[in-house]
């Protein structure tokens, strides 16, 4: 009996259990889980955007960027050395994030959303915040959300593609439709998108919370945002901390009464890098230190508000990021300075090398996690809706969290017989795929993938192998391809791939269908 069939049946999802013969055989094997969901437990996700693994000094002992309070983290509970995205760009692994599910199998094959985007999960699709709510939860999002909504039009006739809607045809007086609150939350404050996308205007619940009232021309630099239409509530520089106050203000209004889920996706340090006045130079490198330095704050923050509140024990806190960092850190330039956003990795955001996907992730829940322990197991940010379901004892159907798998026996350090995931599909900017198992990465394209040299787009990969084969174990760098010595294992995880494709799931449970056709091989 697996894991999710084995929870219903001994009901961990409050069910009482009739037959007192089943409870004492039951009793030793479930105990541990019982008084796991007795009290249920709150979980705050903190999702950095474009925060590198080398970025954070608990994972990177040769940094120049102190990350204390992350690092406090880290002491407190565990580290993961080995997480990953589940894509090198922020809209498909907010995706996954939410729904357990790889975004590929949407209708986004690659790029990202814009912030006049529509919907990218649809109404019947079952979130981490729908699944908690129905078990109970409180639920609150705070931050950028980027996984689309409709803005209400003046001119129902107007171009409504990804990137294109003009803000002449919204009517900001009017609420939003299908974004937060219809997919799980019960509370939601933030923006569209990234920070460097229009429109920029802050959304509470529904609402706008006001009306933009000029254009504001397009920046350049470390300081990059697009052209277009901003609020008179709205700064740049102020998004991070207000946003910072609204998530410290859902925790306080928070009782032991009723668990709550808080999901935090910050804006920083991805582009505009514009640290608050207060952060400027505190790095002594560059506005990308002094930036992950406020990202760092805020965490902070978080963090004292669990413990003023009295919910620190009780609290699963998971700290990570949605993909590696951006080249607008300047990776030149910190090279000077010997730190490096991507550690020892091959590539940075976007890439299909684990720069582009491999993240820092890091939890704490001192009434479950052994303090300062360190977790290698391959994961995934889709894993959080499987986690999450173990947590309080619920089984997903069949059709949702296709791509999930349950952290909880690393996070709780159970014993277990082999690695958690079969293997973990990566997928770049530019929507190449690639498969990890065990100590094997096979990447489906000639080059980066994404915006690091060799790229396909620029024609930099004509004379090159079209696929790259790894040993991880042995080269994490990524220098030596071993495709042409290894023709069986190329094989091998190809068809595994394709396999995850057909069936419209990684996990075990009926086959599902994915939406539009997806091609594991372009080149």
């Amino acid at each position: 009996m697996d894991r999710r069939n084995f929870l219903k049946a001994i009901g961990l999802s409050g069910v009482s259990m009739g037959l007192s013969g089943f409870l004492g055989c039951a009793k030793e094997l479930v105990s541990a889980r019982q008084r796991l969901t007795r009290k249920k437990t709150n979980i705050v996700y903190i999702l950095a955007d474009d925060l590198g693994y080398g970025d954070v000094s608990c994972l990177n002992e040769d940094g120049k960027i102190n990350t204390q309070n992350i690092d406090s983290i880290a002491r407190a509970g565990m580290k993961f050395t080995d997480a990953h995205s589940g894509s090198a760009v922020c809209t498909p692994t907010r995706y996954g994030i939410m729904t357990g599910r790889y975004s590929w199998r949407t209708r986004m094959k690659s790029g990202v959303l814009g912030g006049w985007s529509k919907p990218l999960i649809k109404p019947d699709r079952m979130t981490v915040a729908s699944m908690l709510k129905e078990n109970g939860y409180n639920t609150g999002c705070v931050g950028k959300w980027h996984l689309g909504w409709e803005w209400s039009l003046v001119n129902k006739n107007a171009d409504t593609e990804d990137w294109k809607l003009d803000a002449k045809n919204v009517d900001f007086t009017k609420p939003i439709t299908n974004g937060p609150t219809t997919r799980g939350f019960d509370y939601y404050f933030g923006i569209a998108a990234s920070l460097d996308m229009a429109p920029y205007v802050y959304v509470e619940n529904d609402m706008p919370t006001a009306v933009p009232d000029r254009i504001i021309d397009k920046s350049g630099g470390k300081a990059f945002w697009r052209k277009g239409a901003i609020s008179p509530d709205f700064q740049h520089i102020d998004v991070l901390p207000t946003l910072t106050k609204k998530a410290v203000g859902f925790i306080e209004r928070q009782s032991k009464e009723k668990p709550f889920f808080l999901y935090f996706p910050l804006t920083a340090p991805h582009k505009p890098i514009i640290p608050g006045k207060e952060f400027q130079g505190k790095s002594g490198l560059n506005e990308w230190g002094d930036f992950v330095l406020q990202v760092d704050w805020t965490v902070g923050q978080i963090l004292k508000a669990l413990k003023r509140k009295g919910f620190e024990d009780n609290t699963l806190i998971i700290f990570t990021s949605d993909n590696g960092a951006t080249p607008g850190a300047d990776f030149d330039y910190l090279e000077k300075y010997g730190h490096d956003p991507s550690y020892v990795f091959r590539g940075h955001k976007a890439d299909i090398f684990e720069g582009g996907h491999r993240i820092p992730f890091v939890a704490k829940w001192p009434a479950k996690i052994k303090s300062g322990s360190i977790c290698d197991e391959t994961v995934c940010l889709t894993d959080l809706m499987a986690t999450a379901a173990d947590i309080v004892g619920y089984e997903l159907p069949d059709n949702a969290g296709e791509d999930s798998v349950s952290l909880l026996p690393a996070l709780l350090q159970e014993k277990y017989k082999k690695p958690l995931r079969e293997a973990t599909v990566h997928h770049s900017a530019h929507g190449f795929f690639s498969i990890r198992k065990g100590k094997w990465k096979l990447e489906l394209c000639p080059g980066s993938g994404g915006w690091s040299y060799p790229r396909e787009d620029r024609n930099e990969t004509k004379n090159l192998p079209p696929i790259q084969l790894y040993d991880i174990e042995k080269d994490i760098e990524e220098t030596t391809n071993l495709q042409d010595k290894y023709p069986e294992k190329v094989k091998e995880l190809t068809d595994l791939l394709q396999s995850y494709v057909d069936r419209g799931r990684s996990t075990p449970g009926k086959r599902q269908t994915n939406e539009g056709k997806t091609l594991i091989r372009r080149i």
